[in-house]
């Protein structure tokens, strides 16, 4: 189902969100950036995925984006309603979008962008909620959701010294 050896049921957010957490520490482990995400439906886990844009070299291979794509491979649709996205940090614009566009009904994420500024990463500044606002959309936003744990993970990635920034 994914490639990241996780369990194929998850029963609460903070179980969705530490899958998302042992996503981003593999890919640091893999000299990528310091994020994960996991989507999951009525408890199932869809995908869990890590950032891998040095390793594609694509600047659009963020964590949320693989983990969507992903599960949409795995349910044969491109609809995710019903869906939980979790984030170790708040998705950049490009990444809420393709969670607008896949129809997912909730994210839950951790560390904010202003926690990727800090580690050195160059973020557009526009949070999800304002862009929740611009979109309309019906998405649930939980912000903060084990932010201290999340924020950690780019702890982690200075401390490793494997990748870099973007």
């Amino acid at each position: 189902m994914n490639d990241l050896n996780t369990p194929g049921t998850v029963g609460s957010d903070q179980e969705g969100m530490e899958l998302a957490i042992r996503a981003a520490l593999a890919g640091i482990e893999e000299g990528q950036s310091p994020f994960g995400a996991c989507v999951v439906k009525d408890g199932r886990v869809l995908a869990c995925a890590h950032n891998a844009v040095w390793q594609k070299g694509d600047p659009s291979a963020h964590a949320e984006v693989n983990a969507i794509r992903q599960a949409c491979q795995n349910l044969g649709t491109i609809d995710l309603s019903g869906c939980v996205l979790y984030a170790t940090c708040e998705p950049c614009p490009m990444c809420y979008s393709a969670c607008h566009w896949a129809r997912i009904s909730r994210v839950v994420f951790g560390a904010g962008i202003e926690d990727a500024v800090k580690a050195g990463f160059n973020e557009m500044q526009v949070g999800v909620e304002q862009l929740k606002e611009m979109s309309g959309d019906r998405i649930e936003l939980v912000s903060g959701f084990m932010k201290q744990e999340c924020r950690r993970v780019f702890q982690a990635w200075i401390e490793a010294g494997k990748g870099k920034p973007y």
